[in-house]
């Protein structure tokens, strides 16, 4: 079997982690699977390593 590769993460997936982190209270491997991602991505974005410069309204 190959290995799963998660798409590519975008500024506007970035900005969608952000939001679902704020306005509701799912955990990031909630996030992770409700974007096809990888959870370790959520977490660097959340924890500014990713996209540091997007802002959520």
């Amino acid at each position: 079997m190959g290995r799963r590769v998660s798409a590519p993460l975008t500024a506007t997936m970035a900005a969608e982690i952000k939001r679902l982190a704020r306005s509701t209270d799912l955990a990031q491997h909630e996030i992770a699977a409700k974007l096809h991602i990888n959870q370790g991505r959520v977490s660097e974005v959340l924890n500014g390593k990713r996209f540091p410069e997007i802002r959520v309204a």
